[in-house]
Protein backbone atom coordinates (compact mmCIF):
# COMPACT_ATOMS: atom_id res chain seq x y z
CA UNK A 1 0.00 0.00 0.00
CA UNK A 2 3.09 2.59 0.56
CA UNK A 3 4.48 1.92 -2.63
CA UNK A 4 1.12 2.54 -4.16
CA UNK A 5 0.76 5.67 -2.53
CA UNK A 6 3.75 6.60 -3.21
CA UNK A 7 3.72 5.99 -7.23
CA UNK A 8 0.31 7.01 -7.16
CA UNK A 9 1.64 10.94 -6.49
CA UNK A 10 4.65 10.97 -8.04
CA UNK A 11 2.56 10.23 -11.07
CA UNK A 12 -0.10 12.45 -10.29
CA UNK A 13 2.99 14.95 -10.24
CA UNK A 14 4.16 14.07 -13.51
CA UNK A 15 0.43 13.87 -15.26
CA UNK A 16 -0.27 15.86 -18.61
CA UNK A 17 -4.02 16.63 -17.29
CA UNK A 18 -5.09 17.15 -20.75
CA UNK A 19 -7.31 14.97 -23.39
CA UNK A 20 -5.80 15.04 -26.89
CA UNK A 21 -6.98 12.47 -29.12
CA UNK A 22 -10.80 11.03 -29.27
CA UNK A 23 -9.61 8.20 -27.61
CA UNK A 24 -9.28 10.47 -24.15
CA UNK A 25 -11.74 12.84 -25.05
CA UNK A 26 -14.81 10.53 -25.35
CA UNK A 27 -14.05 8.48 -21.98
CA UNK A 28 -14.05 12.80 -20.60
CA UNK A 29 -17.54 13.21 -22.71
CA UNK A 30 -19.05 9.81 -21.18
CA UNK A 31 -18.21 10.30 -17.81
CA UNK A 32 -19.34 13.88 -17.73
CA UNK A 33 -23.06 12.76 -18.98
CA UNK A 34 -22.98 9.93 -16.53
CA UNK A 35 -22.18 12.39 -13.44
CA UNK A 36 -24.21 15.68 -14.77
CA UNK A 37 -26.89 13.74 -16.80
CA UNK A 38 -26.88 10.38 -15.53
CA UNK A 39 -27.15 9.04 -18.94
CA UNK A 40 -24.52 7.43 -21.38
CA UNK A 41 -25.35 9.86 -24.31
CA UNK A 42 -22.42 12.76 -26.07
CA UNK A 43 -24.52 15.26 -27.25
CA UNK A 44 -21.84 17.51 -26.52
CA UNK A 45 -19.73 15.12 -28.50
CA UNK A 46 -21.73 16.20 -31.44
CA UNK A 47 -21.95 19.86 -30.53
CA UNK A 48 -18.36 20.53 -30.18
CA UNK A 49 -17.51 18.47 -33.85
CA UNK A 50 -15.66 15.55 -31.67
CA UNK A 51 -18.38 12.95 -32.18
CA UNK A 52 -17.05 9.02 -32.93
CA UNK A 53 -19.83 6.97 -33.07
CA UNK A 54 -23.50 5.93 -33.74
CA UNK A 55 -26.78 7.85 -33.31
CA UNK A 56 -29.33 5.16 -31.91
CA UNK A 57 -32.45 3.87 -32.88
CA UNK A 58 -34.40 6.90 -31.35
CA UNK A 59 -31.46 9.74 -32.76
CA UNK A 60 -29.62 9.79 -29.43
CA UNK A 61 -25.47 10.31 -30.03
CA UNK A 62 -23.79 6.92 -28.45
CA UNK A 63 -19.95 6.40 -28.30
CA UNK A 64 -18.22 3.97 -30.56
CA UNK A 65 -16.37 2.95 -27.04
CA UNK A 66 -17.71 1.15 -23.91
CA UNK A 67 -18.56 2.72 -20.94
CA UNK A 68 -16.48 1.03 -18.61
CA UNK A 69 -13.33 3.35 -18.66
CA UNK A 70 -16.00 6.23 -18.31
CA UNK A 71 -17.70 4.29 -15.26
CA UNK A 72 -13.89 3.83 -13.84
CA UNK A 73 -13.08 7.56 -13.80
CA UNK A 74 -16.19 8.50 -12.67
CA UNK A 75 -15.15 9.82 -9.08
CA UNK A 76 -11.81 11.56 -10.59
CA UNK A 77 -14.26 13.34 -12.74
CA UNK A 78 -16.46 14.41 -9.66
CA UNK A 79 -13.60 15.66 -7.99
CA UNK A 80 -12.84 17.73 -11.09
CA UNK A 81 -16.32 18.88 -11.17
CA UNK A 82 -17.21 19.49 -7.60
CA UNK A 83 -13.96 20.49 -6.01
CA UNK A 84 -10.83 21.56 -8.45
CA UNK A 85 -12.70 23.56 -10.90
CA UNK A 86 -14.19 25.67 -8.62
CA UNK A 87 -11.30 25.53 -6.06
CA UNK A 88 -8.28 26.55 -8.33
CA UNK A 89 -9.72 29.67 -9.50
CA UNK A 90 -10.02 29.31 -13.08
CA UNK A 91 -11.84 31.51 -15.55
CA UNK A 92 -15.55 29.64 -16.13
CA UNK A 93 -14.32 29.84 -19.76
CA UNK A 94 -11.72 27.25 -19.04
CA UNK A 95 -13.36 25.26 -16.05
CA UNK A 96 -13.23 22.33 -18.67
CA UNK A 97 -9.70 21.73 -18.20
CA UNK A 98 -9.51 22.13 -14.19
CA UNK A 99 -12.62 18.99 -15.01
CA UNK A 100 -10.19 17.23 -17.66
CA UNK A 101 -7.27 17.35 -15.67
CA UNK A 102 -8.54 15.79 -12.78
CA UNK A 103 -10.53 12.96 -14.60
CA UNK A 104 -6.84 12.57 -16.39
CA UNK A 105 -5.62 11.96 -12.77
CA UNK A 106 -7.20 8.79 -13.15
CA UNK A 107 -4.78 7.09 -14.94
CA UNK A 108 -1.72 7.96 -12.29
CA UNK A 109 -3.84 6.00 -9.95
CA UNK A 110 -4.58 3.26 -12.07
CA UNK A 111 -0.86 2.82 -13.67
CA UNK A 112 0.29 3.14 -9.56
CA UNK A 113 -2.15 0.11 -8.35
CA UNK A 114 -1.16 -1.78 -11.68
CA UNK A 115 2.38 -1.63 -9.96
CA UNK A 116 1.02 -2.50 -6.49
CA UNK A 117 -0.06 -5.16 -8.11
CA UNK A 118 2.90 -6.52 -9.85
CA UNK A 119 4.85 -6.06 -6.61
CA UNK A 120 2.89 -8.95 -4.99
CA UNK A 121 3.19 -11.30 -8.13
CA UNK A 122 6.98 -10.92 -7.93
CA UNK A 123 6.49 -11.66 -4.47
CA UNK A 124 4.83 -15.32 -5.39
CA UNK A 125 7.43 -15.96 -8.00
CA UNK A 126 9.40 -16.29 -5.76
CA UNK A 127 11.26 -13.30 -5.01
CA UNK A 128 12.71 -11.32 -1.60
CA UNK A 129 10.92 -8.28 -0.29
CA UNK A 130 13.50 -6.56 -1.96
CA UNK A 131 14.00 -8.03 -5.45
CA UNK A 132 10.31 -7.71 -5.81
CA UNK A 133 10.36 -3.81 -4.89
CA UNK A 134 13.58 -3.50 -7.80
CA UNK A 135 11.09 -5.28 -10.14
CA UNK A 136 8.42 -3.30 -9.33
CA UNK A 137 9.94 0.31 -9.46
CA UNK A 138 11.23 -1.29 -13.27
CA UNK A 139 7.94 -1.70 -14.30
CA UNK A 140 6.87 1.71 -13.10
CA UNK A 141 9.34 4.06 -14.85
CA UNK A 142 11.27 2.09 -17.62
CA UNK A 143 8.16 0.61 -19.07
CA UNK A 144 5.05 2.72 -21.32
CA UNK A 145 2.86 2.39 -18.00
CA UNK A 146 4.76 5.69 -16.59
CA UNK A 147 4.34 7.56 -19.72
CA UNK A 148 0.88 6.35 -20.09
CA UNK A 149 -0.13 6.90 -16.37
CA UNK A 150 0.10 10.92 -17.64
CA UNK A 151 -2.38 10.04 -20.21
CA UNK A 152 -6.10 9.38 -20.34
CA UNK A 153 -6.07 6.38 -22.68
CA UNK A 154 -7.78 2.84 -21.32
CA UNK A 155 -4.00 1.32 -21.07
CA UNK A 156 -3.23 1.94 -17.21
CA UNK A 157 -6.81 0.52 -16.35
CA UNK A 158 -6.66 -2.46 -18.29
CA UNK A 159 -3.06 -3.41 -17.41
CA UNK A 160 -4.34 -3.33 -13.33
CA UNK A 161 -7.28 -5.35 -14.31
CA UNK A 162 -5.17 -8.13 -15.99
CA UNK A 163 -2.68 -8.08 -13.33
CA UNK A 164 -5.12 -8.47 -10.71
CA UNK A 165 -6.21 -11.36 -12.57
CA UNK A 166 -3.43 -12.55 -12.41
CA UNK A 167 -2.29 -12.44 -9.15
CA UNK A 168 -5.71 -14.13 -8.53
CA UNK A 169 -5.21 -16.58 -10.66
CA UNK A 170 -2.19 -17.88 -11.09
CA UNK A 171 -0.37 -15.99 -7.95
CA UNK A 172 0.06 -19.18 -6.14
CA UNK A 173 0.99 -21.71 -8.95
CA UNK A 174 -2.04 -24.09 -8.11
CA UNK A 175 -5.81 -23.94 -8.50
CA UNK A 176 -7.24 -20.59 -7.00
CA UNK A 177 -10.11 -20.75 -4.69
CA UNK A 178 -13.92 -20.19 -5.70
CA UNK A 179 -13.86 -16.58 -4.24
CA UNK A 180 -10.59 -16.08 -6.14
CA UNK A 181 -11.50 -17.47 -9.13
CA UNK A 182 -14.80 -15.72 -8.81
CA UNK A 183 -13.54 -11.97 -8.77
CA UNK A 184 -11.08 -12.43 -11.50
CA UNK A 185 -13.83 -13.74 -13.14
CA UNK A 186 -15.90 -10.62 -12.04
CA UNK A 187 -12.62 -8.23 -13.41
CA UNK A 188 -12.52 -10.06 -17.01
CA UNK A 189 -16.01 -9.82 -17.47
CA UNK A 190 -15.75 -5.93 -16.47
CA UNK A 191 -12.89 -5.22 -18.88
CA UNK A 192 -14.80 -6.69 -21.97
CA UNK A 193 -16.42 -3.31 -21.69
CA UNK A 194 -13.80 -1.49 -21.05
CA UNK A 195 -12.77 -2.14 -24.99
CA UNK A 196 -14.57 -5.10 -26.76
CA UNK A 197 -11.10 -6.03 -28.09
CA UNK A 198 -9.95 -7.41 -24.56
CA UNK A 199 -12.15 -10.45 -25.33
CA UNK A 200 -9.06 -12.16 -27.04
CA UNK A 201 -6.87 -11.55 -23.99
CA UNK A 202 -9.51 -12.92 -21.37
CA UNK A 203 -10.20 -16.12 -24.05
CA UNK A 204 -5.98 -16.38 -23.02
CA UNK A 205 -6.86 -16.35 -19.42
CA UNK A 206 -9.40 -18.83 -19.31
CA UNK A 207 -6.85 -21.27 -21.37
CA UNK A 208 -4.21 -20.85 -19.10
CA UNK A 209 -5.93 -21.90 -16.22
CA UNK A 210 -6.44 -25.20 -17.91
CA UNK A 211 -3.06 -25.91 -16.79
CA UNK A 212 -2.80 -25.18 -13.22
CA UNK A 213 -2.96 -28.15 -11.17
CA UNK A 214 -5.39 -28.86 -8.00
CA UNK A 215 -2.40 -29.24 -5.70
CA UNK A 216 1.25 -29.25 -5.15
CA UNK A 217 0.61 -33.25 -4.45
CA UNK A 218 -1.81 -33.55 -7.22
CA UNK A 219 -0.77 -32.78 -10.30
CA UNK A 220 -3.77 -33.46 -12.57
CA UNK A 221 -5.97 -30.47 -13.99
CA UNK A 222 -9.06 -29.36 -13.03
CA UNK A 223 -12.05 -27.40 -14.72
CA UNK A 224 -13.79 -25.77 -12.13
CA UNK A 225 -11.79 -22.20 -12.36
CA UNK A 226 -12.33 -22.54 -16.48
CA UNK A 227 -15.75 -22.64 -15.70
CA UNK A 228 -16.34 -20.35 -13.48
CA UNK A 229 -14.39 -17.51 -15.79
CA UNK A 230 -16.59 -18.85 -18.82
CA UNK A 231 -19.88 -18.84 -16.66
CA UNK A 232 -19.18 -15.37 -15.62
CA UNK A 233 -17.62 -14.00 -18.73
CA UNK A 234 -20.48 -15.74 -20.99
CA UNK A 235 -22.94 -13.24 -19.11
CA UNK A 236 -20.94 -10.22 -19.24
CA UNK A 237 -20.51 -10.75 -23.35
CA UNK A 238 -24.32 -11.13 -23.39
CA UNK A 239 -24.83 -7.83 -21.87
CA UNK A 240 -22.31 -6.47 -24.25
CA UNK A 241 -24.40 -7.59 -27.04
CA UNK A 242 -27.79 -6.89 -25.37
CA UNK A 243 -26.34 -2.90 -25.03
CA UNK A 244 -25.61 -2.92 -28.81
CA UNK A 245 -29.10 -4.83 -29.97
CA UNK A 246 -30.98 -2.18 -27.36
CA UNK A 247 -29.08 0.38 -29.17
CA UNK A 248 -28.66 -0.21 -32.21
CA UNK A 249 -31.18 -3.02 -32.93
CA UNK A 250 -28.22 -5.51 -33.87
CA UNK A 251 -26.22 -7.28 -31.08
CA UNK A 252 -23.06 -7.18 -33.30
CA UNK A 253 -22.83 -3.78 -34.14
CA UNK A 254 -20.87 -1.92 -31.18
CA UNK A 255 -21.19 1.75 -32.55
CA UNK A 256 -18.49 2.16 -34.57
CA UNK A 257 -19.06 4.60 -37.57
CA UNK A 258 -19.03 2.80 -41.33
CA UNK A 259 -19.47 -0.44 -39.81
CA UNK A 260 -19.10 -2.69 -36.96
CA UNK A 261 -15.50 -2.78 -34.78
CA UNK A 262 -15.53 -6.80 -35.98
CA UNK A 263 -16.28 -5.88 -39.60
CA UNK A 264 -13.75 -6.81 -42.26
CA UNK A 265 -13.63 -2.83 -43.02
CA UNK A 266 -11.46 -2.21 -40.01
CA UNK A 267 -8.93 -5.19 -40.75
CA UNK A 268 -7.52 -3.98 -43.61
CA UNK A 269 -3.70 -4.05 -42.96
CA UNK A 270 -1.37 -6.38 -44.28
CA UNK A 271 -0.87 -8.84 -41.47
CA UNK A 272 2.94 -8.56 -42.47
CA UNK A 273 3.07 -5.19 -42.06
CA UNK A 274 1.63 -4.48 -38.72
CA UNK A 275 3.40 -7.76 -37.10
CA UNK A 276 7.25 -5.82 -38.66
CA UNK A 277 5.55 -2.65 -37.41
CA UNK A 278 5.04 -3.62 -33.90
CA UNK A 279 8.29 -5.75 -33.86
CA UNK A 280 10.88 -3.27 -35.35
CA UNK A 281 9.56 0.18 -36.59
CA UNK A 282 11.36 2.69 -34.90
CA UNK A 283 7.62 4.39 -33.84
CA UNK A 284 6.17 1.50 -32.51
CA UNK A 285 8.60 -1.45 -31.87
CA UNK A 286 7.88 -2.97 -28.49
CA UNK A 287 11.29 -3.57 -27.85
CA UNK A 288 12.30 -0.10 -28.55
CA UNK A 289 9.59 1.41 -26.29
CA UNK A 290 9.66 -1.54 -23.36
CA UNK A 291 13.35 -2.21 -23.40
CA UNK A 292 12.82 -4.68 -20.46
CA UNK A 293 10.68 -7.13 -21.85
CA UNK A 294 14.18 -8.73 -23.39
CA UNK A 295 15.06 -9.72 -19.77
CA UNK A 296 11.37 -10.84 -19.53
CA UNK A 297 11.62 -12.77 -22.51
CA UNK A 298 15.11 -14.67 -21.84
CA UNK A 299 13.62 -15.52 -18.34
CA UNK A 300 10.81 -17.12 -19.40
CA UNK A 301 12.63 -20.21 -19.36
CA UNK A 302 13.25 -20.12 -15.34
CA UNK A 303 9.85 -19.03 -14.80
CA UNK A 304 8.44 -22.14 -16.71
CA UNK A 305 10.10 -24.52 -14.08
CA UNK A 306 7.88 -22.26 -10.86
CA UNK A 307 5.20 -21.73 -12.64
CA UNK A 308 4.14 -23.09 -15.57
CA UNK A 309 0.59 -21.95 -16.12
CA UNK A 310 1.63 -18.23 -15.39
CA UNK A 311 4.61 -18.90 -17.90
CA UNK A 312 2.00 -19.85 -20.67
CA UNK A 313 -0.12 -16.73 -20.21
CA UNK A 314 2.20 -14.18 -20.19
CA UNK A 315 3.73 -16.08 -23.16
CA UNK A 316 0.47 -16.44 -24.77
CA UNK A 317 -1.15 -12.57 -24.65
CA UNK A 318 1.30 -11.56 -27.09
CA UNK A 319 1.18 -13.58 -29.11
CA UNK A 320 -2.73 -13.25 -29.18
CA UNK A 321 -2.42 -9.70 -29.27
CA UNK A 322 0.32 -9.45 -32.02
CA UNK A 323 -2.28 -11.56 -34.17
CA UNK A 324 -5.20 -9.12 -33.27
CA UNK A 325 -3.92 -6.18 -33.60
CA UNK A 326 -1.36 -6.84 -36.58
CA UNK A 327 -4.00 -6.17 -39.75
CA UNK A 328 -6.32 -3.81 -37.25
CA UNK A 329 -6.66 -1.08 -39.88
CA UNK A 330 -4.97 1.26 -36.94
CA UNK A 331 -3.10 -1.45 -35.55
CA UNK A 332 -0.79 1.41 -34.78
CA UNK A 333 -3.57 2.58 -32.11
CA UNK A 334 -4.13 5.93 -33.08
CA UNK A 335 -2.52 9.00 -32.29
CA UNK A 336 -0.42 7.60 -29.74
CA UNK A 337 3.40 7.38 -28.00
CA UNK A 338 4.34 3.72 -29.06
CA UNK A 339 2.51 0.85 -29.24
CA UNK A 340 -0.48 1.40 -27.26
CA UNK A 341 -2.39 -1.58 -27.49
CA UNK A 342 0.63 -3.64 -26.55
CA UNK A 343 0.91 -2.12 -22.74
CA UNK A 344 -0.33 -5.04 -20.93
CA UNK A 345 1.21 -7.58 -22.97
CA UNK A 346 4.60 -5.81 -21.96
CA UNK A 347 3.81 -5.24 -18.74
CA UNK A 348 3.25 -8.78 -17.90
CA UNK A 349 6.33 -9.82 -20.20
CA UNK A 350 8.25 -7.94 -17.62
CA UNK A 351 7.52 -10.44 -14.71
CA UNK A 352 9.39 -13.36 -15.72
CA UNK A 353 12.67 -11.07 -14.85
CA UNK A 354 11.80 -11.88 -11.10
CA UNK A 355 12.93 -15.41 -11.63
CA UNK A 356 16.27 -14.12 -12.97
CA UNK A 357 17.45 -12.83 -9.69
CA UNK A 358 17.74 -16.18 -8.27
CA UNK A 359 21.34 -17.33 -8.89
CA UNK A 360 21.33 -14.64 -11.90
CA UNK A 361 24.08 -15.20 -15.01
CA UNK A 362 26.82 -13.50 -15.18
CA UNK A 363 25.46 -10.70 -17.69
CA UNK A 364 22.20 -10.27 -16.11
CA UNK A 365 22.93 -6.44 -13.37
CA UNK A 366 24.84 -5.08 -16.32
CA UNK A 367 21.83 -5.59 -19.03
CA UNK A 368 19.69 -4.83 -15.94
CA UNK A 369 20.31 -1.67 -15.36
CA UNK A 370 21.02 -0.59 -19.31
CA UNK A 371 17.32 -1.80 -20.21
CA UNK A 372 16.40 0.19 -16.99
CA UNK A 373 17.89 3.47 -17.97
CA UNK A 374 16.89 3.29 -21.74
CA UNK A 375 13.32 2.49 -20.63
CA UNK A 376 13.22 5.30 -18.36
CA UNK A 377 14.63 7.99 -20.93
CA UNK A 378 11.97 6.80 -23.49
CA UNK A 379 9.35 7.64 -21.21
CA UNK A 380 10.80 10.28 -20.24
CA UNK A 381 10.89 12.22 -23.49
CA UNK A 382 7.48 11.22 -24.40
CA UNK A 383 6.58 12.75 -21.23
CA UNK A 384 8.28 16.23 -21.46
CA UNK A 385 6.60 18.35 -23.84
CA UNK A 386 3.13 17.54 -25.81
CA UNK A 387 3.49 14.75 -28.65
CA UNK A 388 0.60 15.69 -30.59
CA UNK A 389 2.90 18.93 -31.43
CA UNK A 390 5.41 16.76 -33.19
CA UNK A 391 2.74 14.02 -34.57
CA UNK A 392 1.07 16.68 -36.22
CA UNK A 393 3.69 18.72 -37.79
CA UNK A 394 5.37 15.91 -39.13
CA UNK A 395 2.78 14.09 -40.52
CA UNK A 396 2.33 11.21 -38.19
CA UNK A 397 -0.63 9.92 -40.42
CA UNK A 398 0.41 10.39 -44.84
CA UNK A 399 -2.90 12.18 -46.81
CA UNK A 400 -4.96 8.56 -46.81
CA UNK A 401 -4.62 8.69 -43.36
CA UNK A 402 -2.20 5.73 -43.27
CA UNK A 403 0.47 5.80 -40.41
CA UNK A 404 4.27 6.47 -41.33
CA UNK A 405 5.98 3.34 -41.20
CA UNK A 406 9.55 5.41 -40.52
CA UNK A 407 7.99 8.37 -38.55
CA UNK A 408 9.76 8.64 -35.12
CA UNK A 409 8.09 10.49 -31.97
CA UNK A 410 11.23 9.61 -29.76
CA UNK A 411 13.83 11.64 -32.54
CA UNK A 412 10.33 14.35 -32.52
CA UNK A 413 10.18 14.59 -28.98
CA UNK A 414 13.96 15.42 -28.19
CA UNK A 415 14.15 17.85 -30.99
CA UNK A 416 10.82 19.16 -29.59
CA UNK A 417 12.62 19.03 -25.78
CA UNK A 418 15.53 20.98 -27.21
CA UNK A 419 13.51 24.09 -28.73
CA UNK A 420 11.65 24.56 -25.41
CA UNK A 421 15.01 24.66 -23.17
CA UNK A 422 15.55 27.93 -25.74
CA UNK A 423 12.39 29.34 -26.31
CA UNK A 424 8.82 29.68 -25.34
CA UNK A 425 5.52 28.27 -26.50
CA UNK A 426 3.58 30.48 -28.96
CA UNK A 427 0.10 28.85 -27.66
CA UNK A 428 -1.37 27.29 -24.92
CA UNK A 429 -1.26 23.87 -24.43
CA UNK A 430 2.53 23.33 -26.32
CA UNK A 431 5.90 23.09 -24.80
CA UNK A 432 5.87 21.56 -21.02
CA UNK A 433 3.28 18.98 -20.95
CA UNK A 434 2.40 19.53 -17.20
CA UNK A 435 -1.25 19.78 -15.87
CA UNK A 436 -0.03 22.90 -13.77
CA UNK A 437 1.81 24.47 -16.38
CA UNK A 438 -1.79 24.17 -18.38
CA UNK A 439 -4.14 25.33 -15.47
CA UNK A 440 -1.69 28.27 -14.74
CA UNK A 441 -1.56 29.63 -18.70
CA UNK A 442 -5.57 28.65 -18.47
CA UNK A 443 -5.69 31.41 -15.61
CA UNK A 444 -5.85 29.20 -12.50
CA UNK A 445 -4.59 31.07 -9.17
CA UNK A 446 -0.80 30.22 -8.93
CA UNK A 447 -1.26 29.91 -4.97
CA UNK A 448 -3.66 27.20 -5.43
CA UNK A 449 -1.51 25.07 -8.05
CA UNK A 450 1.24 25.64 -5.79
CA UNK A 451 -0.54 24.26 -2.33
CA UNK A 452 -1.91 20.92 -4.89
CA UNK A 453 2.15 20.32 -6.23
CA UNK A 454 3.57 20.99 -2.75
CA UNK A 455 0.92 18.67 -1.42
CA UNK A 456 1.59 16.02 -4.06
CA UNK A 457 5.37 16.51 -3.63
CA UNK A 458 5.15 15.87 0.03
CA UNK A 459 3.02 12.96 -0.35
CA UNK A 460 5.35 11.04 -1.90
CA UNK A 461 8.40 11.77 -0.57
CA UNK A 462 6.61 10.60 2.57
CA UNK A 463 4.75 7.48 1.62
CA UNK A 464 8.45 7.21 -0.18
CA UNK A 465 10.07 7.26 2.81
CA UNK A 466 7.83 5.12 4.75
CA UNK A 467 7.92 2.13 2.19
CA UNK A 468 12.11 2.09 1.98
CA UNK A 469 11.37 2.34 5.86
CA UNK A 470 9.26 -0.37 5.95
CA UNK A 471 11.29 -2.88 3.77
CA UNK A 472 14.57 -2.36 5.69
CA UNK A 473 12.84 -3.40 8.53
Amino acid sequence: MLLFFFLAFVYLLTSTGRARCLDEIDPVMQSESLLLRHSMSIPQAVNSDLFFGKFDRHGIARSAWPVGHSLAILPFSAFGHYVLAPFSGIPKINADLAFTAATCWSSAFYAALAVAISFLIFLGIPSSARTALACSLLVAFSTPLFVYSGWLFAEPLTTAIFLAATLLLFGCGVQPSTSRALAAALLLGFVIHVRAANLVTVLVFIFATLFLPTSEQKRAPSFRTAAILTAVVGLSGVLYLFRNYAFFGNPLDLGVPGSGELASGSWKTPYWYGFLGLLVSPGKSIFLFCPPIILGILGLPRLWQRNRALALLITCVPLASLALYSSRTQWEGGYCYGPRYFIPSMILLCLPIGALFSNPPRWFRPALWTVAILGFLVQAIGLAVNVMEDMVRNHYYDAEFHYRFFYSPITGQIALIWKYLHSRPDQIGLGWDRWFVLLRAAGASPSVLLFIVAFFAAMALAFGLLAWKALRA
